[in-house]
């Protein structure tokens, strides 16, 4: 999984650009589209999609807690570790 953010552009109805931006004003817009996408591409199988977002999302979390940063153990961060044990879940 990669971190690196590239930017995509696309055309949407007016009706939904509209919903788009309302939801840019709470800083919501890109993940939720970018959310959207992955689960799409991810393949048809609701669940599948949905658990996909789940890892990526528990991932986000353990790789922003400075608490498992500050914690090594045999020389490799905590949070590293349970990163790439997450990621080991991924359908």
């Amino acid at each position: 999984m990669s971190e690196k953010m590239i930017p995509y552009s696309v055309y949407l109805p007016e009706e939904y650009y509209d919903k788009i931006k309302e939801l840019a004003k709470q800083r919501l817009a890109s993940s939720m589209v970018r959310d959207a996408i992955c689960m799409i591409i991810d393949g048809k199988d609701e669940y599948k999609s949905g658990y996909s977002k789940g890892i990526r999302d528990a991932v986000k979390v353990v790789k922003k807690s400075k608490d498992l940063q500050d914690i090594s153990i045999k020389g490799c961060k905590l949070n590293e570790l349970i990163m790439r044990q997450i990621a080991e879940l991924d359908l």
